[in-house]
């Protein structure tokens, strides 16, 4: 289960990328997320997936 409010969201989600996961696929098939309710989650605080540095920013 993910954290709710969207601060603690995104640090959850950016540690996971950072210690466990090489990708936000990797990620979101391991912990059965939907990757566009994520991804829009975190862009309504202004972040988006960067592919490069494999982080919300």
């Amino acid at each position: 289960m993910l954290p709710k409010d969207p601060a603690i969201l995104l640090s959850f989600v950016n540690m996971k990328l950072r210690n466990e996961y090489g990708s936000l696929k990797e990620l979101c098939d391991d912990l059965q997320v939907d990757m566009v309710d994520l991804c829009r989650q975190l862009d309504k605080i202004d972040y988006q997936y960067s592919i490069e540095r494999n982080q919300f920013i």
